[in-house]
């Protein structure tokens, strides 16, 4: 223990005391104790510090800070030291706002292309998304203070997202949804991480002992502290037990009494509380020396600058017809579309940043030496039809050599609280560009999106240049690509399939249940669409570029690789070289190819280089259930390495000994799973997989009843307030314009509102509301109120204490 000094002087009520929030995004102090408070703040793409009233869901205006692009931009770099260095940048940031802890970044598994946070993660595959997220996390990390990588784990979704259970089975939690935790826990050593709200087999993520104790603190070694998600807290005193740090934000001296009787009644130990402490007590004195220590400014030119650097070489190009681009220097172009004026460059909900400033691609392209024929809205930006501007659009379009149509997802489509309903861009975008291309067919379109959408309207545009959410300075990324001042050099971190009816997610993703069963098990992503067979739109790893490149020469081994990489165009450019592991003769059954390792070269025109991609452990283990471990098949394995996972260049074999462990499946009846045809898979062949039956997935009236669910009580009362919330719900979205507090609220737990609320509800309060909902009327009424005045009185005393301690 190294804080036993300080430890040993606390009596239990301020132990407890300090391991919850003392406000929205700082941490209770005891200064006659000599412990200090720190802040905490999100900050996946840019640090969001409230200045006024804080809130959870960026409702509330925050500090300026330069905003970087999101993570699903920076993904489609591919370069974990590009990540580092943005890291770096927001660490200062933080630190000169005097924030201890910064919330990110997000690296949860973009399991389906429609959840609504694809925008914070990095990728579907673990590697890429485990890679990137440690670059991340070195560079926040460098001047002292805290990074949190999160949602850990297995939290891919929004719906119901406090209170949804994922059912899943240890292979492929261990394989998919932990694999990039355990990457950036091992090789960038955060000194935080937060739990995820849901659910993991029946267990919350923040009190789940298997995933706390056993993977995250003995497996990989992690000894910082674990911070739960705003409100994410089930049972505080189970999550301290099993590994939780600290309850956030400010759930109230209920909380801390909670925490007090736990331990004496024996359901948890002091040591327990101890433990915890002593992990927050390093955190929060070894970052406020950090932040004392930082300079108070920074200079917001040069992180504009690496802002834009980022955005460009994170821009994927994904058509170049007849290679239409780059464009030279006086061609007349014609600007279409609501996102050229006012640009969409991050998402909406706790990540969005109050933005230093914001290039719009109007001006910058001003400055760019291409001759502008005028701009033109040519759409409503919330999607409704608008033929006036259409037309308008359309004989502008007549008076330019090319046109440059911004399109993309408007802000709400993309939103923390909201998983997307489809993939599709606005009707009256694609109008839009059929009209355009109707009279002008050197259309260029600009698209900016956090997550991928259905493209069947390709073949009305020659060239598609991908922006992804580029942040402040993206615009001018985009010029920068469009001119040839970059050579684009992106590509796709997830797979771009041809239609959201061929994912392999979609009978179970975002259900109206408590439960998200996932069913397709390993299959997730290209996993799924090569095993399977099945043609995307355009494959994980994709990217053209103004240059060419040549592969020679593949030297294989299994602790790595070495090839050559020639530059054969005219042009400068970065090339990402992509390493898949195969066996095609595996027992035991698993996923056609797998992202093993990779590397970006930068070439001049006409030059060669070696490229070494090294083979860790990761590279052939797999997770038997039989012996609850990593283990290795033995025999020959293909090594492919190619510019995406659908375009192989060159292919090595190397022979790997095995572990000797027995077949997990050998009696098993796992024909879909052997085969990666994932999207029938039956009741009995999940139940298989899993190794135990399927939950019942029903609605319950307990603690984690939502809000939206009271209309399934037998309060009349609860019927009012779930049917309210759900009309105002509606309403907001009809309007193009949801309105996030009321998702927040519909999908909240009932034990929420005793996380949130302050300390003015607390958790007796809140078994009083479910009484009532259970159909006692009066007595559930009459407990809500005697709790509420034992809760003053009780909070009142409390706070007394802890002020004179």
């Amino acid at each position: 223990m190294k804080h036993a000094d300080i430890i040993q002087t606390l009596d239990l009520e301020q132990k407890c005391a300090l391991l919850s929030g003392g406000t929205v995004f700082d941490t209770r102090a005891l200064p006659g104790k000599n412990v200090p408070s720190i802040t905490l703040s999100d900050g996946p793409n840019g640090v969001r510090k409230q200045a006024g009233a804080a809130d959870h869901l960026g409702l509330n205006p925050s500090v300026p800070a330069t905003c970087f692009p999101t993570s699903a931009t920076v993904a489609n770099s591919w370069d974990p030291a590009l990540g580092e260095a943005v890291g770096e940048a927001m660490g200062e940031e933080a630190a000169a706002q005097e924030v201890s802890v910064l919330l990110g970044p997000g690296l949860n598994i973009k399991r389906s292309p429609l959840c609504g946070r694809n925008f914070e993660y990095f990728s579907e595959d673990p590697y890429l998304a485990g890679k990137m997220a440690a670059g991340y996390v070195r560079g926040i990390q460098k001047n002292g203070i805290a990074a949190c990588p999160k949602h850990f784990a297995v939290n891919s979704q929004e719906l119901r997202r406090m209170a949804s259970d994922s059912i899943v089975d240890e292979r492929t939690l261990r394989e998919i949804y932990l694999t990039g935790f355990e990457i950036v826990v091992k090789e960038a050593k955060p000194k935080t991480i937060m739990s995820s709200y849901n659910l993991i087999n029946g267990t919350y993520a923040n009190e789940n002992a298997h995933l706390l104790k056993d993977i995250l603190r003995k497996d990989w070694g992690f000894e910082g502290a674990v911070v739960t998600d705003w409100g994410g807290s089930n049972d505080h005193a189970l999550g301290v037990k099993n590994g939780s740090t600290l309850e956030m934000p400010f759930p109230g001296d209920d909380s801390v009494r909670e925490l007090m009787k736990a331990v004496e009644s024996g359901k948890i130990s002091e040591a327990d509380v101890d433990a915890r402490l002593d992990e927050l007590l390093e955190l929060v004195l070894d970052t406020k020396a950090a932040v004392k220590a930082a300079p108070r400014t920074f200079d917001a030119d040069a992180h504009h600058a690496l802002a834009r650097r980022a955005a460009g070489e994170s821009i994927v190009l994904l058509k170049n017809e007849g290679g239409i681009l780059p464009l030279k220097a006086g061609e007349k172009v014609a600007v279409i579309g609501d996102f050229a004026k006012t640009p969409r460059y991050q998402g909406a909900g706790s990540s969005a940043v109050n933005s230093i400033k914001v290039d719009s691609f109007l001006d910058c392209l001003a400055e760019s030496g291409l001759v502008s024929a005028g701009y033109a809205q040519g759409f409503e930006r919330q999607g409704k039809a608008n033929d006036t501007l259409k037309q308008e659009a359309v004989a502008l379009a007549q008076n330019a050599n090319v046109v440059l149509l911004c399109m993309g997802l408007d802000e709400i489509k993309e939103s923390e609280g909201i998983d997307r309903s489809n993939m599709k861009l606005a009707q009256s975008q694609l109008d839009l560009l059929a009209a355009v291309a109707a009279v002008n067919p050197n259309v260029i379109v600009l698209l900016s999106a956090g997550s991928s959408l259905e493209t069947e309207w390709l073949r009305d545009c020659k060239a598609l240049v991908y922006g992804c959410l580029g942040g402040q300075a993206g615009a001018g990324a985009l010029v920068d690509v469009l001119t040839g001042v970059v050579c684009p050099s992106g590509k796709l971190a997830e797979t771009w399939v041809n239609g959201y009816d061929d994912s392999p997610v979609k009978d179970h993703f975002a259900g109206e249940g408590r439960t998200v069963q996932y069913r397709e098990g390993l299959y997730v992503g290209y996993r799924y669409f090569e095993t399977a067979g099945k043609p995307v739109a355009f494959p994980f790893g994709y990217g053209l570029s103004y240059t060419t490149f040549a592969y020679s020469g593949l030297k294989a081994a299994a602790d790595g690789v070495t090839l050559t990489v020639t530059n054969t165009g005219r042009c400068a450019g970065a090339e990402i070289v992509q390493l898949y592991v195969a066996k095609p003769d595996a027992k035991i059954f698993r996923p056609a190819q797998e992202l093993k390792g990779f590397a970006k070269v930068w070439l001049e025109a006409g030059e060669s280089k070696t490229v070494t991609i090294p083979l860790d452990d990761k590279a052939f283990r797999y997770w038997n259930i039989a012996t609850d471990g990593w283990e290795v098949e033995g025999g020959k394995y293909l090594i492919r390495v190619g510019t995406s996972s659908d375009d192989i260049c060159l292919t090595g074999e190397v022979t790997v000994p095995g572990t000797g462990a027995p077949n997990p499946y050998q009696s098993v009846q796992l024909p879909r799973y052997r085969t990666g045809e994932v999207t029938q898979v039956s009741d009995a062949e999940f139940a298989a997989l899993l190794g135990r039956p399927i939950p019942e997935d029903k609605i319950k009236i307990d603690r984690n009843m939502t809000l939206g669910e009271l209309g399934h009580g037998r309060s009349p009362l609860g019927w009012i307030v779930a049917a309210v919330l759900g009309q105002l719900l509606r309403q907001s979205i009809q309007r193009g314009k949801p309105d996030l507090n009321i998702l927040f609220q519909y999908n909240m737990p009932l034990r929420a509102l005793a996380k949130m609320t302050n300390g003015a509800i607390s958790m007796g309060m809140v078994d009083g509301i479910v009484m009532e909902a259970q159909g006692f009327w009066i007595i559930g009424l009459l407990r809500v109120i005697v709790e509420a005045v034992k809760n003053i009185v009780l909070n009142g005393q409390m706070e007394n204490r802890l002020k004179n301690s």
